[in-house]
């Protein structure tokens, strides 16, 4: 069917359709016929196939080869437990990785598209996926088109189609029919799926969902591109190469050791069952050396991350942007809405023949005419339920009308739009005709500063008279005096109509006749305050950029505390009369910029950029959407266009500064609790190298059997190191300067923490080991084994915080760490039962007395590690003094 050619009242008629929209039994009905209006995904891996995938690691391959070679040579009970320990490694895997696509799919869900659609002659927000064919949907500059439809009412709307038409300039569209057959880019009255608009108004009736859409039979040829790492997982896979490396080497060095003491040993052993457990050795080494589990961490810890922001109103649409938000050292936000409550409120109006500010009088003409012009001139409403659509400024129109007793409704009722110009940034005016009191009357709205310019006449005293310069004058001073009060203020102005006239122009727009004003505010949302000065102590910049005029914005920023008495504002005139050279000398001391242009946006994020500032911005329009890209952290409003929440790395859902400030705090802690994990793992790996290493130096039996070492890995590995990553944040998570993005890993002290750590482990182990070889051989190997798993358990408890002590911290306030241990503990009591010693390697004899003495070495070895951590702050407080002492000399 090729709706084009059909009328738009044919195309109702098709899709069983109406002006009315359908209703909600019709939409349950085609929903199950038709099902939902979303492109099918790629077919996710299955749990059996990520399953087979965790098995094909080169380090499990050689293990699964020994276990069969085990098998083989009748050694059963090894070879099973092998199996075992590899079958259970790889079942965590899988629920870390099904854990961390629920977590992704969830804020896929929570970012998805929504579209303005009419049903049952109601205007309501949906998501797009629930739309139908024979929805009629309404379209505004800045809205991403949900679904193919055919146009039926237009207003100067024009689309940006070259996606898939690959044509540069912006579709002008139609509602009349097209005769003939005509390509895709020729059909002017037909939206498809996924493009944009970037001007005026219309309402569609969508023909066509999901893969029946036009970009729907493209995406169907197209292979959806494989996820991307984050810069840190990057980072973590290059050092695990290189540290992989480096343990293949040291297992390799220990494998010939111990192939050159069995030649050179005058003991009579069963050669070949020895090589072979010095070889199953030397891999358990491996195995237990490289923490496998550590990118799956980092992903689940990220995704646990983004779950805390989504909840704080902050929904991250990509895992890398959790990393770059705990860098973010400059904010560039809009005013209203974000840093204020988006409430406007009519506070005072403005007449040149009235002694009151408020409209009380609507038997006088000026006051008449002006009401009428605030209403009548206005796209927004108040549904059903009394929820507020459309802009807020305009909704405040309406809502003073209503407040005054002059429902908005009785007087559009009574006066009906004939046609409109809609409000664009580069007019900054918006204009209807309307049948008035029984004469087509033009009703013009906009900022002062505009249509002022377009007046040449004012109604005084209840006429028409010459707008004179001194009457100009007491406007241009009345609109000061309510900027210097932070108030919005819009001028209103109005002409009569030919009576053959049916559209406006631009023409229409000029020769004016000016009414009046009204004034508004925004107030600072409360918590604004205290975000302010929370970002100032954690070493972030607040620039405010808004659209408002220059003393509003000024007046704002005082009173919020983002400007300083030093700082300036700007309007983006002044900036673009400024060199490159000159923005960079004053940069540091802007605080406000006004009136700005898109262009002069991306100019102010470069600036900082180039400063070497990791720069986020805020925006909601289609004019945003350049710098939202430009920006590091591009923050887009839950209330903008799709093309701004497209363009951004993060979405804030209640448009709310405070979310912003809130989202670096839980970004920051993210990014330690990552390092904490890191530390952990990378700390009781080291304490099982040195033990060993030690061991094969002096002449010892190796401190651990292969199965132990594979046992150590699947108890102490994932999910203390996951339960890290579940920590609070720590109470000066705030009061540092922002991470620099090029830091690396181990970045501020963290390699000396892990040898720290590691080593206390180590020497736990080798003293454990010595205790114990004056009983027996295996004594000493029960003992150190026993010793490096309660070692590397407790460290859990250390691991929380690199600056805090246990005790300060509380052993109960994270309960994931108490059950990652709780859990730790009984995996290594089963190691203790009679039925199971055996294949540990742990003798009958090894009794409560043995057990104190190993728990007591690797409690010392965590009582260490709090003594350095305590010695370390006290020696990096000192240094900062020093710094400090240094800057500032008294």
């Amino acid at each position: 069917m090729q709706y084009y050619n059909q009328s738009s009242q044919e195309t109702l008629k098709l899709t069983t359709s109406s002006t009315q929209g359908l209703s909600n039994k019709e939409v349950e009905q085609r929903q199950s016929r038709d099902g939902f209006n979303e492109l099918k995904e790629k077919e996710k891996t299955s749990t059996w196939q990520l399953f087979i995938e965790t098995l094909k690691d080169p380090m499990v391959i050689i293990l699964l080869l020994v276990a069969f070679v085990q098998l083989f040579l009748g050694e059963f009970i090894e070879s099973l437990v092998i199996f075992i320990v590899l079958m259970i490694n790889s079942a965590v895997a899988v629920i870390q990785t099904k854990r961390a696509e629920s977590s992704l799919d969830a804020l896929r869900q929570m970012s998805a598209p929504s579209a303005k659609v009419l049903r049952q002659g109601e205007k309501k927000a949906i998501p797009a996926r629930e739309l139908v064919v024979g929805d009629i949907v309404s379209l505004e500059a800045g809205d991403f088109i949900p679904a193919d439809g055919r146009l039926i009412e237009v207003q100067n709307l024009r689309v940006e189609e070259g996606m898939l038409t690959g044509e540069s300039e912006p579709v002008e569209k139609i509602s009349d029919s097209i005769e003939g057959e005509v390509g895709l880019g020729d059909r002017k009255n037909m939206v498809f799926s996924s493009s944009l608009v970037v001007y005026g108004r219309a309402d569609f009736v969508v023909t066509a969902i999901a893969t029946q859409t036009e970009i729907g039979k493209i995406a169907q040829l197209l292979e959806t591109a494989e996820a991307k790492q984050t810069p840190l997982q990057q980072k973590l896979e290059k050092f695990g190469k290189q540290l992989g490396w480096a343990i293949l080497a040291l297992c390799a060095l220990i494998f010939a050791v111990q192939i050159l003491r069995l030649f050179t040993s005058n003991q009579v052993v069963d050669m070949q069952k020895a090589i072979l457990d010095s070889f199953m050795f030397a891999v358990a080494v491996a195995v237990a050396a490289i923490p496998e589990a550590l990118s799956s961490v980092v992903t689940i810890v990220l995704s646990v991350g983004t779950n805390k922001m989504a909840k704080q109103h902050a929904i991250m649409r990509n895992l890398p942007a959790v990393e770059t938000l705990g860098s973010t050292s400059v904010i560039c936000t809009d005013k209203t809405g974000t840093l204020t409550q988006n409430k406007m409120t009519v506070v005072e109006t403005f007449l040149p023949s009235a002694s009151t500010n408020q409209l009380t009088d609507l038997k006088q003409a000026d006051q008449k005419l002006l009401l009428n012009a605030m209403v009548l001139c206005n796209d927004s409403s108040f549904s059903n339920e009394g929820q507020a659509l459309g802009d807020p400024t305009e909704v405040a129109l309406i809502a003073y009308s209503d407040k005054i007793g002059h429902p908005y409704q009785s007087l559009r009722n009574a006066s009906a739009r004939l046609a409109e110009f809609p409000f664009d940034s580069e007019r900054k005016l918006m204009s209807t005709l309307n049948d008035f009191e029984g004469e087509k009357t033009i009703f013009v709205k906009g900022g002062p500063d505009v249509l002022f310019t377009r007046c040449n006449r004012i109604f005084l005293d209840g006429q028409v008279q010459s707008l004179t310069p001194e009457l100009k004058a007491k406007f241009q001073e009345q609109n000061e005096i309510f900027s210097r009060k932070a108030l919005r203020v819009l001028a209103y102005a109005y002409k009569p109509a030919a009576k053959a006239q049916d559209e406006l122009t631009l023409e229409d727009e000029q020769d004016l006749i000016l009414i009046g004003l009204s004034a508004m505010i925004d107030p600072p949302r409360e918590a604004v305050y205290d975000s302010i000065a929370e970002a100032k102590k954690a070493g972030i910049r607040t620039i405010m950029i808004t659209g408002d005029h220059k003393t509003t914005a000024q007046a704002i920023a005082k009173d919020i505390g983002l400007m300083d008495e030093d700082d300036r504002a700007v309007t983006g005139q002044e900036l673009d009369a400024m060199s490159d050279e000159e923005l960079r000398r004053e940069l540091s001391n802007i605080s406000v910029y006004a009136r700005v242009s898109p262009e002069n946006k991306i100019r102010i994020v470069r600036a900082w950029q180039q400063d070497h500032q990791v720069t986020a911005m805020t925006g909601d329009g289609v004019n945003d959407a350049p710098a939202l890209k430009q920006a590091d952290i591009g923050i887009a409003m839950g209330s903008g266009t799709d093309v701004a929440k497209d363009a951004s790395s993060m979405i804030l859902t209640d448009d709310n500064f405070v979310s912003i400030v809130t989202a670096v705090g839980i970004g920051r802690t993210v990014y330690d609790n990552i390092k904490k994990s890191i530390s952990y793992l990378f700390s009781g790996n080291l304490g099982a190298i040195i033990a060993i290493v030690f061991a094969l130096i002096v002449g010892w039996v190796n401190p651990f059997t292969a199965l132990q070492l594979l046992f150590i890995n699947l108890v102490n590995d994932s999910v203390p190191a996951i339960a890290l990553g579940m920590e609070k944040a720590e109470p000066d998570v705030m009061a540092k300067p922002p991470r620099r993005l090029d830091e690396g890993i181990f970045a501020n002290g963290l390699m000396r923490i892990i040898l720290i750590r590691g080593s206390l482990i180590g020497v736990a182990a080798i003293i454990s080991q010595y205790i114990g070889q004056k009983t027996s051989v295996e004594m000493g190997v029960a003992m150190a084994f026993t010793t490096l798993i309660l070692a590397r358990t407790l460290q859990t408890f250390a691991a929380r915080s690199n600056s805090q002590n246990i005790l300060r911290l509380g052993l109960t306030t994270n309960k994931y760490v108490l059950g990652a241990v709780t859990f730790c503990l009984a995996l290594y009591s089963l190691t203790t039962l009679p039925f199971l010693r055996e294949i540990f390697s742990i003798p009958a004899s090894f009794g409560w007395t043995e057990w104190v003495c190993a728990a007591g070495l690797a409690v010392g070895a965590v009582i260490f590690m709090e003594i350095f951590k305590s010695l370390n702050g006290i020696i990096e407080r000192r240094r900062a003094k020093l710094v400090f002492d240094k800057k500032y000399p008294k």
